[in-house]
Parts: C-alpha cells; sequence; structure tokens
C-alpha cells in the first residue's frame, strides 16, 4: 500500500496487454473450433467414418486342376484351426491371477491340443515378432497379445489340428465361450510327387507384390498364390476373385451390422489338363528304373536326373512329363517348411527346376534332323547320291575364305565307318561323316555344304531356337547358333568346324527336351507344328465349360513359307520358302530305318502289345558335354567326354498318336539308355489305349 494509504495505480498498458493476451488465447480457440468443425469436417468426419466401418474379405475357393480323365490332381481341403475371442472369454484374460472359470477353460483346452497354458515372457520385442500358430508362446500370453491388439478380432491358437479334435471342441463350446474353430481351406495333391512338377504348389504372396495383390482383393499372410506349375501359370485362372463385406464395428472392433449388401466370392475356375495320369505313373517308373538299373550295372551313381515327355503330335497334348529328380509339393500344402526348401536348393540335382523345359543341354544326334531336311530341300545331295565313310576324315579348320587352314581330324562313331551312305542309310545309322560333308562341303563329294546359316533356319522351323509357349513357368530358348551370334556374342569368326560340330547337335546348340520332342512331332504330323500345351479345357465352379480345347497350329514347314534363302556371300534375301513334301516323307522313312535297321532296332525289334505290331520311328542321340558337374568329377578327359543319351520316337508310323522323348543326363548311349525308356512308354500308352477301347 501507497504511504499516504491509497492502492498503487496500475497504468493502463498494463491492462491493455492483458486483454490482448485474453483475447489472443479466445481468438485461437475459436479459430481452432472453427478450423475442426467447419474447415476440417469432411476430413474427420470421413475417418470418424473409417473407424466405424471396416472391409472384410471373404476367401474365395481355388479351382480345382484334373487329369484328362477326371482324376484330381490339386484340391482344396479343410484345415482345422483353434481360434480364441479374447472379448466373449468368461472374464478378464489379462487378470493375474486368470479368473477360475478361464483357467478352466485353457485347462481343458491344453490337454486336447497339447498346447501349454503358460509359456513364455511377453516383452516388446517377442510381441513383434509374434506370429499365430508359429510361435512357442502358451495360450494365456496368446490372448492377451489379441487381447490388446483387437479383443473382438479371433486369435489362433493351434493350426491345423486333426478333425476329431475339431469335433471335440465343437461340441464344447457351449461350456468354453470363446473358444471356435476356424475352417481354413488349403492345398491338397493326391498325386503328390507323381504330377509335382507339372503341378507345382503355392505359396504365401510376396512382399514386393503385396500392392499388386491388394489391388485385385487378395490379403498378403492368409491368401496364396502359386509358386510352380500350372499352380503358378496359371493362377489367374484358378484364384478366382474374394467376396467382400462391409461392416459397422463399434470401438472394440466387434461387428455389428452389414453397411452394404454383401459381394459374394467367385470360386476360381477348375483345369482338366491333358495329361494322363496312369501314363505319367507308366513314364517316371520307366525313367527312373532305367537310370537305376545302369547305377546298379556300373556299381556306381552315373546318372541322377533325366525327362521324359509324351504328346500327341497331332493336337500337342503333353500326355505325361516327367523331369527326375521332383519334389513333394504335399509337403508345402499348409506352408513352406525351410528346412526342406532349402535342401531341395542345395540338391545339385535341383528338384525345384523343371528339367524338361528349362534345361539346356547338346541334343547330339537328335538334332541332325534339322540339317537332314535342310541340305535336302536345298538340294546340296540327291536323295540317293551317297558320300563316303571312312571312319574318320580331315578338314582345313578356315576362319575365312582366304585363310590357309588348319588340318583337323574329324572322325566318326563307328571306328570302321560306314561306307556308302546315302541320306536313309545316313538318318537310319547316324553316320557322323555323312552329316559333316553334307553340312560343311568335303573337297571332291560335297563342294558345298549347307552351311551354319541356312541349317540355323531349318533348325527354328522344326521348333528350336524359341520357347514353345507351353503354360509352365521357366521355359528356356535353347540357342542354335550362327556366324552373326559368334561374331557379336564370342567377338570371332565362324570356321569350318564349328558347322561340323553344329550339325552333330555339339558345340555351342543347346536345346531343351521340350524342343527336341517338337521337332519330332513336326517330322511326324507331316510338318504341322502343333501348340504345346497342358489345358484341355477350362470348367466353372458349376461344371460348365468355359473354354474346350481347340488344338492350335503353330505353322505348317510344307506351306508356310519360315525358311530364309540366302545369296551368295550368306546375306539373307527376301526370298523365302518352303520344306517340301517329298522332303517331310523321306526324312520319315530315313527314321522309320533307325528303328527296323538302324541305331534304335535293338530296343524295339518285335515291339508289339497284345499281340499287336506297332511300327514306330525315331532317332537317337548321344551328346557329349563339359559342364560344372562334369568338370568338378573330372570326367572331361580329352577324346573320351562323358556323354548324356537321348532319344526321340513316334508311333504308329503311318497315324502317330503319340510320340515320345527320353534324355538321361549321363547316361551313355542314346539307343541303350533312352531308346528303352521310350519304348517302356509307348506300350505303356498302348496298353492302356487297349484298355480304354473295351
Amino acid at each position: 500500500m501507497h504511504k499516504n494509504g491509497h492502492a498503487p495505480k496500475i497504468e493502463f498498458w498494463r491492462i491493455r496487454i492483458i486483454y490482448y493476451l485474453i483475447a489472443a488465447v479466445f481468438g485461437f480457440y475459436v479459430f481452432r473450433l472453427f478450423d475442426l468443425q467447419i474447415l476440417q469436417n469432411k476430413v474427420f468426419l470421413d475417418q470418424a467414418e473409417e473407424n466405424r466401418i471396416t472391409n472384410v474379405s471373404v476367401q474365395t475357393d481355388r479351382g480345382i486342376i484334373y487329369d484328362r480323365n477326371g482324376i484330381i490332381l490339386a484340391r482344396n481341403i479343410a484345415s482345422y484351426n483353434v481360434i480364441i475371442t479374447p472379448a466373449l472369454l468368461p472374464g478378464d484374460p489379462t487378470e493375474t491371477p486368470l479368473p477360475g472359470s478361464i483357467e478352466e477353460i485353457y485347462r481343458g483346452l491344453s490337454t486336447l491340443i497339447e498346447v501349454p497354458v503358460k509359456n513364455g515372457v511377453l516383452n516388446d520385442e517377442t510381441v513383434r515378432t509374434f506370429t499365430p500358430c508359429q510361435t512357442d508362446f502358451g495360450i494365456t500370453e496368446i490372448v492377451v497379445i489379441g487381447d490388446t491388439n483387437a479383443p473382438y478380432d479371433p486369435v489362433r491358437i493351434a493350426c491345423d489340428i486333426d478333425q476329431e479334435e475339431a469335433m471335440i471342441i465343437l461340441e464344447n463350446s457351449s461350456d468354453w465361450p470363446g473358444v471356435d474353430i476356424e475352417i481354413d481351406p488349403i492345398r491338397e495333391y493326391p498325386t503328390g510327387e507323381l504330377t509335382s512338377e507339372v503341378i507345382g504348389f503355392l505359396g504365401p504372396i510376396p512382399e514386393v507384390l503385396e500392392d499388386e495383390y491388394r489391388d485385385l482383393g487378395f490379403i498378403p499372410n492368409r491368401d496364396k498364390i502359386g509358386y510352380a506349375g500350372v499352380e503358378s501359370s496359371l493362377d489367374d485362372i484358378l484364384r478366382g476373385r474374394n467376396g467382400l463385406r462391409v461392416v459397422e464395428v463399434d470401438v472394440a472392433g466387434q461387428d455389428l451390422r452389414d453397411i452394404e449388401a454383401p459381394i459374394e466370392p467367385v470360386p476360381g475356375n477348375n483345369i482338366e489338363l491333358t495329361i494322363d495320369s496312369r501314363l505319367q505313373a507308366a513314364t517316371k517308373a520307366a525313367l527312373i528304373g532305367e537310370i537305376e538299373w545302369w547305377n546298379r550295372y556300373f556299381n556306381e551313381t552315373r546318372s541322377s536326373n533325366g525327362v521324359a515327355i509324351a504328346m500327341n503330335p497331332q493336337t500337342g497334348e503333353i500326355l505325361a512329363l516327367v523331369s527326375y529328380p521332383t519334389f513333394e509339393n504335399n509337403r508345402m500344402a499348409r506352408f513352406i517348411p525351410a528346412y526342406y526348401y532349402e535342401q531341395l536348393s542345395q540338391d545339385p540335382n535341383r528338384p525345384l527346376f523343371n528339367h524338361a523345359i528349362s534345361a539346356e543341354h547338346p541334343p547330339g544326334s537328335v538334332y541332325k534332323m534339322a540339317p537332314a531336311i535342310g541340305f535336302m530341300n536345298e538340294r546340296v545331295l540327291a536323295p540317293t547320291d551317297s558320300v563316303i565313310c571312312p571312319g574318320d576324315i580331315y578338314i582345313l579348320e578356315k576362319y575365312s575364305p582366304n585363310d590357309p587352314g588348319t588340318p583337323r581330324e574329324y572322325v566318326c562313331y563307328d571306328d570302321l565307318g560306314h561306307g556308302k551312305v546315302n541320306y536313309l542309310r545316313a538318318i537310319a545309322v547316324s553316320c557322323d561323316i555323312y552329316f559333316y560333308k553334307v553340312s560343311g562341303g568335303y573337297p571332291g563329294e560335297v563342294e558345298e555344304g549347307l552351311g551354319i546359316d541356312r541349317m540355323a533356319e531349318y533348325a527354328r522351323a522344326l521348333g528350336y531356337d524359341q520357347k514353345t509357349g507351353i503354360e509352365l513357368p521357366g521355359e528356356a530358348d535353347g540357342l542354335v547358333p550362327t556366324s552373326a551370334w559368334k561374331r557379336i556374342t564370342l567377338s570371332e569368326n565362324w570356321s569350318t568346324g564349328d558347322t561340323y560340330i553344329a550339325a552333330m547337335g555339339q558345340g555351342y546348340v543347346l536345346s531343351t527336351p521340350l524342343q527336341v520332342l517338337v521337332s519330332a512331332a513336326i517330322v511326324a504330323n507331316d510338318g504341322v507344328y502343333m501348340q504345346p500345351t497342358l489345358v484341355h479345357q477350362i470348367i466353372d465352379s458349376d461344371g460348365a465349360v468355359v473354354e474346350p480345347f481347340n488344338p492350335e497350329v503353330k505353322w505348317d514347314i510344307t506351306k508356310d513359307p519360315l525358311i530364309t534363302i540366302f545369296d551368295e556371300y550368306g546375306i539373307p534375301t527376301e526370298e523365302k520358302k518352303v520344306v517340301e513334301d517329298w522332303v517331310i516323307d523321306l526324312t520319315q522313312e530315313g527314321m522309320r530305318l533307325a528303328v527296323t535297321e538302324g541305331t534304335a532296332e535293338r530296343p524295339f525289334k518285335g515291339f508289339e502289345v497284345n499281340g499287336n505290331e506297332i511300327q514306330t520311328a525315331g532317332k537317337t542321340g548321344t551328346a557329349e558335354y563339359c559342364d560344372n558337374v562334369a568338370q568338378a568329377k573330372n570326367l572331361c578327359q580329352p577324346g573320351n567326354w562323358p556323354t548324356h543319351s537321348w532319344y526321340v520316337g513316334y508311333g504308329p508310323y503311318e497315324n502317330p498318336e503319340i510320340a515320345v522323348v527320353a534324355f538321361v543326363y549321363n547316361g551313355g548311349e542314346g539307343s541303350s539308355v533312352a531308346a528303352p525308356i521310350v519304348q517302356k512308354i509307348m506300350e505303356a500308352y498302348f496298353e492302356l489305349k487297349a484298355v480304354d477301347e473295351r
């Protein structure tokens, strides 16, 4: 108080500042209220609406896969999971100790499904890495995690329990409130390893594809997609479309009501494959049986992988496709076991790799049909003209016309030679010297050979150097070299010897087993290339045919101008040509002679089924190789390289119904190892045909 007894006077400017401060605070709150309630009204209203409404994906059924006879190869079966909804338990599941009623439920459930009541300690790290059904936590910890996150969302306690256990739990549902059974569809493959290389398996949606599949209505960590085989390549046909429920939920996440009419899930279409599972079994048995027989004969594991494929050359239908070794796809049905996948990945024989369509090997003499058709169509020699096969010849290895050349020896597989050899006999006995001379030229007998560039065009006309387009992932395109390819790729000129070696299906030439089969099927089908296919027809969930089978002609080498004409300098002209019919007929005759009096005579001599002779035609192949596996085993000895075994054939000769190729890695002679496999497969085919016709 002032000394004169009056209170001190407050200066007006101080009072004004206080008023300003009060007005500023009041104005700020008024502005915020206006901003929140007026300007941002729609934003917060949308957020509230989003919190109130949630989308629930309804899982669809994946399509079923059948073989051509209606045998199920892949289907959906029920997997039973034990779930608990924390909010529906009779008490608070987070209390310590647990309420008696919850404890009683947990103990009864634990005894039945063998999951402990309590196990482990919860902390931030364990909760962050928690994955239902793949955890060591007990029931108590799993429910606490679920109650913390969303009490009305069920949490899985145990996955894929026995049906009997699931029924017991359902019977106790009235005494165990909150406990229920979730039915989760999983894939089952009744034929398992028999068809796994064709069917494949399913796996979780990869992280890099999550956005793409979310846009399609699929849920990561729940829905699965194809990882191999037709499960992968035909995934868009099989997977169908998930349904959708738009529901209102309360603050705890409990469903209250449907906001919109539910969108029902659309089941995937079913697929009937061209595969005959009976022939598939016979094909696999023939391939593995022959490999194991020779391994026992030599008392060592000489061969450990191989391929056998059968198709109808008139329609392109693949009747059997075996890649050995393979895997058991049922072990991938529920989840992909890390240890099993690692085991398959580390196996040097690569069981996850489809050797039938993805492995590229030197085809050896089965490739000779390409230069054979080429030099006959180009009139390099007349059909009756002969060349001399003395067992070995010397040529000048030249890299350019002016190159003086280096003498180099080329030998026939028969050291004694074949004497005078014409076109038909050359194919029948697979005479190397004949193909050397006619493909690359030889002074005094063949002044100008076919040459590598023209040879490449005929090889491509027979399906080499390109993917077939079969409905399987990972198909390779092989390699048919040309002079330009070598200059660009290896920075070297093409040499005379390169042409000689390429005519043998060796050197730079690479092919998949399916391409070899296609080349023979084109010859068998009078020059018509039918699209190889695994799909016979597509059927919807009601059994109606959505897409029937229609054989597709890719091209006809006797009508479609596929062969490029080269000028005298090896430059392609604009003129095209086709293969004349008589060339195909003559080639077929040569392949028939290979069976009756040539390299394949022994395995097919007297070939008959049920007392009826089956006339076939074919071509053997024995291909030298020196890959990383052979090098590691020190097998690449000069003049004695290891060899792959090939045989491709078809029958009946006059009206081919089946064409078959067999390939055995490090198998040796094609006539001894691969040809008997094809013979057994053909025998099984005609026996099954006789049974079906009864």
